[in-house]
């Protein structure tokens, strides 16, 4: 087996590999993955057969710093049909992630489904892209990326995949399989280099309408900048069988 992003350490504790390395400080984790891992410990902590991940919504308080760090976990709002619960990702004696999830009952709603996002291209009209090879970090290098159509600065559709597992403690949910790959997107759909222009995000807002599945991630992404200082990257994910959820984030601008 390919070795994991993270190592389960027991009692709520992780340590991140090399494959989690940042983009913008070698010292850092990257948010993909874990924004994957707190989805994953919400999912298993929380999630019930009649009860789903509807809303994750991460707040990225700074440096995610390499290493260990400890997950803590509360339910913020209890309820048996509508519930909000919290996870935060800890490391040394600072909160570095706060992720919330809203929760909801399922019923069965076959008959009156309806998307309005329109699908990517398959998987199968894709090419090979080695265009993410100026971010540095062990994360950006664990993916293997396809490209649709003719991109442009602001604007990419791109397929993208890991074979590395999450964590090494065994399998995880669909959900917080593809999550770890969603972050991606503000680098995907850039409208400046990184050399010239620094973009991160400090959020990441992901509004799940239908749970995924598969290990390919569609990210058809654009990216806005606003005249003073503030941007927006804005996506619609797909699975192979179509979009099943939308994501922001907020960018802080940062002339090099």
């Amino acid at each position: 087996m390919s070795e994991p992003y993270y190592r389960d350490l027991g009692d709520e504790r992780f340590e991140s590999t090399i494959h989690a390395q940042g983009a913008w400080n070698e010292h850092e984790q990257h948010m993909a993955p874990a924004s994957g891992l707190l989805t994953e410990v919400i999912d298993r902590e929380f999630a019930t057969e009649g009860m789903r991940i509807a809303r994750l919504s991460f707040e990225i308080y700074g440096i995610i710093h390499a290493g260990e760090f400890e997950v803590r976990t509360q339910v913020l709002r209890p309820g048996r049909t509508i519930e909000l619960v919290q996870a935060e990702m800890i490391c040394g004696d600072r909160v570095a992630i706060s992720a919330r999830a809203w929760l909801l009952a399922t019923s069965d709603t076959s008959d009156l489904a309806g998307i309005e996002d329109a699908p990517l291209q398959p998987l199968r009209d894709a090419e090979r892209w080695d265009g993410m090879s100026p971010w540095p970090g062990g994360y950006i290098e664990s993916l293997e990326f396809r490209t649709l159509g003719e991109p442009r600065p602001g604007s990419r559709q791109t397929w993208l995949r890991s074979q590395h597992p999450l964590v090494d403690s065994g399998d995880v949910s669909p959900l917080a399989h593809l999550v770890r790959l969603a972050d991606t997107a503000n680098g995907l759909s850039a409208r400046e280099h990184p050399a010239k222009l620094l973009y991160p995000n400090v959020d990441l807002q992901i509004h799940v309408h239908r749970l995924p599945r598969g290990d390919w991630l569609g990210i058809d992404g654009v990216q806005q900048y606003g005249p003073d200082g503030v941007g927006l990257t804005s996506s619609i994910l797909n699975d192979e069988t179509g979009p099943f959820a939308r994501v922001e984030q907020i960018l802080t601008l940062r002339r090099r």
